[in-house]
């Protein structure tokens, strides 16, 4: 039977700042889901303000709304030309939401998808052209192919390892990204075309139409640590680039180049789940998860090594350290911002709207682990202050988006997850 989903009713709930603990000290919470947030480990930033940046001067004032619930382990959303929202729901279904709350139907045309662990649908992007196209991007896990034997994976083939006593054996499947037009009555998504394999984490879109697909390395068990992202044959922990119909740019960094995947933009990231392009400058800012502490935002150019796992500000889920704990090497990419412990980042915007004047600068990261809405304050590239909001409402945040008219969506990563809409 169809799950019933409930629209919240007009529950309005003012929150502020003062509700979080400082960012300079994070307590150890009953809400955060982390075993490891009481973790002391404290490696030594490369510069100030790289982690536990002061608390702003003033905390943040608003109001939340919960627009709707009932969404099962919501992911991503896209706002359409009218203000509705593209809904991705981790169990394989796409809804559209009113800004009333109202929610549809699934939309029908999704290709298969496997839903293990925490793989299944994921993000969602509009096309800039999408007024006249109707073209939707999406990423996904899916199934094997009929008659492809689990030893045989080809390079870009993904799996979960499942924890021990949990499962026989390792799930396998594609992770994907898929473009499909919308139909114009928004029931059904048609014409699916897969344009890339081995990545199924963001996509975004850059100004001259070519896509940045962020990928995860495959890790497991209690090292959680694998040097897939240093391999230039496959496409685990990287950036890849592609033009919009899945073709291969002539002037990504590793084209001609023999045993390198030619999609890759660059290398050396570990799970990336939230990346966004910078409003002045239009690079590609990401934010990744760490293994035991080390989550990290960066600034993701052409050809750079981020380093995973040769260097980490993090440690193997076991505690022992990662290379001996080295942070740093020439040659490698810094983080412009680090995590420990861990909150577990998703989702990732930078605010140029003019309801939340004070934002301006701003850049949100959800946290799932953490079960806040974290801002950073910036000064050109550096941060300056970090202030955890939503604190008090103890939810896995898994993304944020800003609104047509300068408010902010933000998406709970839970069984019954929430929209909410967050306002001066």
């Amino acid at each position: 039977m169809m799950r019933i989903l409930a629209v919240a009713s007009a529950l309005t709930i003012l929150s502020a700042a003062e509700a979080a603990a400082p960012a300079a000290s994070p307590p150890v919470d009953r809400c955060v889901m982390s075993r490891f947030w009481s973790d002391t480990y404290r490696p030594t930033p490369a510069f100030p303000n790289q982690t536990r940046a002061p608390a702003p001067t003033k905390p943040s004032q608003f109001k939340v709304k919960v627009l709707a619930n009932g969404l099962v382990h919501p992911w991503s959303l896209a706002f359409l030309p009218d203000g509705r929202m593209l809904v991705t729901e981790r169990p394989g279904r796409m809804r559209i939401v009113s800004q009333d709350g109202k929610l549809s139907p699934p939309i029908q045309g999704l290709p298969p998808i496997k839903v293990v662990a925490g793989e299944g649908l994921h993000d969602v992007l509009l096309d800039r052209q999408f007024a006249t196209n109707r073209f939707v991007y999406f990423t996904y896990f899916a199934p094997l192919a009929d008659g492809v034997l689990k030893g045989e994976q080809p390079a870009w083939q993904a799996w979960i390892e499942m924890p021990a006593g949990e499962h026989e054996a390792k799930e396998y499947g594609y992770s994907r990204l898929a473009r499909a037009r919308l139909s114009a009555d928004g029931t059904r998504l048609e014409d699916v075309k897969v344009l890339l394999d081995g990545a199924d984490r963001r996509v975004i879109q850059l100004a001259d139409g070519k896509l940045l697909v962020l990928g995860a390395a495959p890790v497991g068990g209690l090292q959680a640590v694998d040097d897939e992202p240093q391999h230039l044959e496959n496409p685990y922990g990287k950036v890849l680039r592609i033009n919009a119909d899945g073709s291969i740019p002539e002037d990504n960094p590793w084209v001609g180049k023999p045993g390198t995947r030619p999609e890759i933009f660059a290398i050396g990231q570990r799970d990336q789940e939230g990346g966004a392009l910078h409003p002045r400058t239009g690079e590609l800012w990401t934010v990744e998860h760490g293994p035991r502490g080390g989550d990290e935002l960066n600034i993701v150019r052409r050809g750079r090594n981020y380093g995973f796992p040769l260097i980490s500000y993090g440690r193997n889920y076991s505690g022992d350290p990662i290379l001996n704990g080295k942070t740093a090497q020439e040659g490698l990419e810094q983080p412009v911002y680090f995590w420990t412990p861990s909150i577990a980042p998703s989702g990732l915007l930078f605010y140029t709207g003019t309801l939340f004047p004070q934002w301006r600068n701003s850049v949100f990261v959800g946290g799932m682990a953490g079960k806040r809405l974290v801002r950073l304050e910036l000064s050109g590239e550096r941060v300056v202050a970090e202030e955890p909001l939503l604190v008090d409402r103890c939810r896995r945040i898994r993304d944020v988006r800003q609104g047509p008219e300068g408010a902010l969506y933000v998406l709970t990563e839970e069984e019954d997850g929430e929209l909410l809409r967050i306002t001066p």
